[in-house]
């Protein structure tokens, strides 16, 4: 097990980062929400039961991006998906939607970097079709991670191309990594 995951280092990065970005997040959360209500009505965040540290379940916040009648297990998935509504596009490209999570994050449920956290279905559905898939389960889930500045679109389909930088993380994840994969991830935003 690395102990970093589990580190007061790892956890102060994670508090230190979201008291910095927090006015700004409660500003553009709050924009975001008023774009939603005024191009799409309805509820303006979303949450989702995901599995976490140690396989225990929490629930995630987002933005809604996603048509209020939007179907299907891999609604919102895929980049061009024609259930994202206009706005919910931009809150998107712009990892707005994404911001309610610094509130998981100061929980304690998430952090800044691991891997991203998976609906309960697809964990059952991963675990049984990868022998290594819980290990992933050894850190905290992650706003960005690894897998996700190597495949920016991969979805739960591309599983078996993600799992391998979710273990590469979990078994090398240090300070510096952290770094690295938060300064791909402002670069790849900006």
């Amino acid at each position: 097990m690395n102990s970093y995951l589990s580190s007061n280092l790892k956890r102060s990065l994670d508090l230190f980062i979201s008291i910095l970005v927090l006015p700004i997040a409660i500003v553009l959360i709050a924009l975001g929400a008023l774009m939603i209500l005024i191009t799409n009505g309805g509820a303006v965040f979303y949450s989702q039961n995901r599995v976490g540290i140690d396989g225990v379940e929490f629930k995630i916040f987002k933005l809604r991006t996603l048509l209020r009648n939007a179907t299907g297990d891999l609604a919102g998935m895929t980049k061009n998906d024609p259930q994202i509504f206009f706005v919910g596009r931009y809150l998107r490209r712009w990892r707005i939607d994404e911001l309610p999570q610094v509130f998981n994050i100061l929980t304690g449920d998430m952090s800044w970097v691991g891997p991203r956290p998976e609906r309960p279905h697809l964990v059952a559905k991963f675990s049984t079709e990868f022998d290594n898939y819980q290990s992933r389960h050894q850190a905290l889930p992650g706003i960005t991670g690894l897998a996700q500045i190597n495949l920016p679109d991969a979805t739960p389909n591309d599983t078996v191309k993600k799992l391998p930088y979710d273990i590469e993380y979990v078994s090398k994840a240090d300070l510096l990594l952290d770094l690295r994969i938060l300064w791909k991830t402002i670069r790849a935003i900006g």
